[in-house]
């Protein structure tokens, strides 16, 4: 449908400072999948990838439970017209373009954990509510409460043919502007007590044999997800124990973002690499690809 999908991973040159970016494609790995594919690629000896952490039960329960959700007409916010691109061609890697990261040291990783830690918060709730106040003011309507989805992985409940293909599903939240880190970190983990990854998991499992055709309907009709999204939030987590890799660079610093859709313009990611956080940007090429 001319979305670029791959999964972009960078690795920062310790010599030069630049990064070198890498692509694999959702339809095969998620987020841990690639990463865990890429390090062991370097040598990085991963024999198990990581588990969910939540507590669930695996059921059709909440899917019941979510259908006349899934049923309402999906509420879109629209950006503000600063920030609005004008390129009509193919999204490819090239056009793409529109990205910015950063390497936090380890002093500074620290600091962060322990602000999140004294906030009673996790550091996923902590970045997004600074992502989401950075952003807000790029919105038509910033009063308006802006629609995310985080990524939560199912390994340990369920189980492809590969442990690297994709396992993920998401909850899907929304924040208002009044709304406090506690409030989001709360409201991240009412959705998965209800349930709500489930609900996404077992939908998927239910359309995935429909025709090409009808797929493309509920694509374009903007149905094949519980609502609208202001873009994706994804943390691969903390990989430090076992990624003692074997060639020529290391330990250097590893950046990740998520893709990003027409229905879902912005993409980030963190990932936490032998004791250094990093985060990086993406906006669709629909969007400005301003510095």
């Amino acid at each position: 449908m001319g979305e670029f999908i791959g999964i972009r991973f960078g690795r920062v040159c310790p010599l030069t400072g630049k990064i070198e970016w890498v692509y694999l494609p959702h339809h095969k790995y998620d987020g841990i999948g690639a990463f865990a594919s890429i390090l062991r690629n370097c040598g990085a000896n991963l024999n198990t990838l990581p588990t969910i952490s939540y507590p669930t039960i695996r059921s059709w329960c909440p899917l019941f439970r979510v259908i006349p959700e899934l049923l309402k007409p999906r509420s879109v916010l629209h950006w503000d017209s600063a920030v609005t691109g004008v390129s009509n061609k193919d999204i490819t890697v090239e056009a793409s373009n529109a990205v910015a990261w950063h390497v936090f040291s380890q002093e500074e990783t620290t600091k962060i954990q322990r602000a999140s830690k004294a906030k009673g918060v996790t550091v996923n709730s902590l970045l997004l509510e600074s992502l989401n106040r950075s952003i807000q003011p790029s919105i038509s309507t910033p009063s308006k409460s802006m629609p995310w989805m985080i990524p939560v992985n199912l390994r340990g409940l369920v189980a492809q043919k590969v442990d690297t293909a994709n396992h993920s599903s998401y909850v899907a939240i929304k924040i208002a502007s009044q709304d406090s880190v506690q409030d989001i970190h709360d409201n991240i983990y009412r959705k998965l007590e209800q349930g709500q990854h489930w609900a996404n998991w077992k939908s998927y499992e239910l359309t995935k044999a429909l025709p090409k055709a009808l797929k493309r309907k509920i694509i374009d009709t903007n149905r094949a997800m519980i609502q609208w999204n202001l873009g994706s939030f994804s943390n691969l987590g903390v990989w430090d124990s076992d990624c003692d890799l074997q060639d020529e660079y290391g330990s250097a610093p590893w950046v990740f973002v998520p893709p990003v859709l027409k229905v879902q313009m912005i993409g980030a990611g963190c990932v936490t690499f032998q004791g250094r956080l990093s985060l990086a940007l993406q906006a669709h090429p629909h969007l400005t690809t301003s510095r």
